[in-house]
C-alpha cells in the first residue's frame, strides 16, 4: 500500500518508471496515467495510451491497452481477481478478471466496468457518453451462487450512452449499440443497430459510413 500511495504523488516519468519496476507493469514510454488509482495485478499500455485523471481500476488480473487507447475521467473498473482464498466463483477454473482495449479504442466518462469475468473491447470502438455499466457477474438463483460471463465487443463498434450490457453478451464488429439499451445476449449479425430493452436489431448500417473506416481514434 505504502508503494501505491508514493507512486500516486510522483511526476508521471518518474512514476512510470517505478510502475513498472515495482510492479512489474509494462506501461510504454509514450503512454500516461493522470491522478488515478490503476492497481491491476498486471497492467499494460502500448504506444500513447492514456488513462486520466479520476479513474479507479482495481481488483483485477490484468489490464491490457492497445495503441492510443484512452479511458477519460471518472471510470470505475473493478472486478474479482481469480487467485484468492475466496469461495466467490471457485467454480469458473477458467475465469480472467481483465479488460483488454484493442487499439484507438476509447471510454468515456463516469462509466461502471466490471470484470469480473473478461471484457474486451476491439479496435477503434467507443464505449461513449456517460453512465454505462457493463456487469459481467450476478447471481444463479438455480444454484445458489455468485457466476460470471464475459462481455465481447468487437471492432469499429459505437455503444451510446447510459448503456447496460450483461454478462455473456457479444456486440458485433461493425455495429451501434442505442443509448438506454440493455444488451444481455450474444449477437453476431455485423452492420447493424441493436437497440432497447432488452436489446434486439432495429436496422442495418450502411457500409459507407465512414465511423467505420477511420485510421484514426479519435472522433473531431
Amino acid at each position: 500500500m505504502i508503494k501505491k500511495i508514493v507512486t500516486l504523488l510522483l511526476p508521471w516519468l518518474l512514476r512510470r518508471k517505478l510502475l513498472n519496476y515495482w510492479f512489474g507493469y509494462n506501461i510504454h514510454s509514450t503512454a500516461r496515467i493522470g491522478f488515478a488509482w490503476i492497481f491491476p495485478n498486471y497492467l499494460e499500455m502500448g504506444e500513447n495510451a492514456r488513462i486520466d485523471h479520476l479513474n479507479i481500476a482495481v481488483n483485477l488480473d490484468k489490464i491490457i491497452l492497445g495503441k492510443e487507447v484512452i479511458i477519460s475521467r471518472g471510470n470505475w473498473i473493478t472486478g474479482f481477481p481469480t487467485k484468492t482464498d475466496s469461495l466467490h466463483f471457485k467454480h469458473q477454473k477458467d475465469r480472467k478478471a481483465e479488460l483488454v482495449l484493442g487499439a484507438y479504442s476509447s471510454i468515456t466518462k463516469n462509466h461502471h466496468i466490471d470484470c469480473t469475468s473478461s471484457i474486451t473491447i476491439g479496435k477503434f470502438s467507443t464505449i461513449a457518453g456517460y453512465n454505462s455499466q457493463l456487469l459481467t457477474h450476478s447471481i444463479d438463483i438455480y444454484n445458489s451462487r455468485q457466476d460470471s460471463k464475459p462481455i465481447v465487443i468487437g471492432d469499429y463498434t459505437f455503444v451510446g450512452t447510459n448503456v447496460v450490457i450483461l454478462g455473456g453478451s457479444v456486440l458485433p464488429s461493425y455495429s451501434v449499440l442505442g443509448a438506454k439499451s440493455l444488451l444481455s445476449h450474444e449477437f453476431n449479425k455485423e452492420w447493424c443497430l441493436y437497440a432497447g430493452v432488452p436489446a434486439k436489431e432495429i436496422k442495418e448500417i450502411r457500409k459507407d459510413a465512414k465511423y467505420f473506416h477511420r485510421q484514426n481514434g479519435f472522433v473531431i
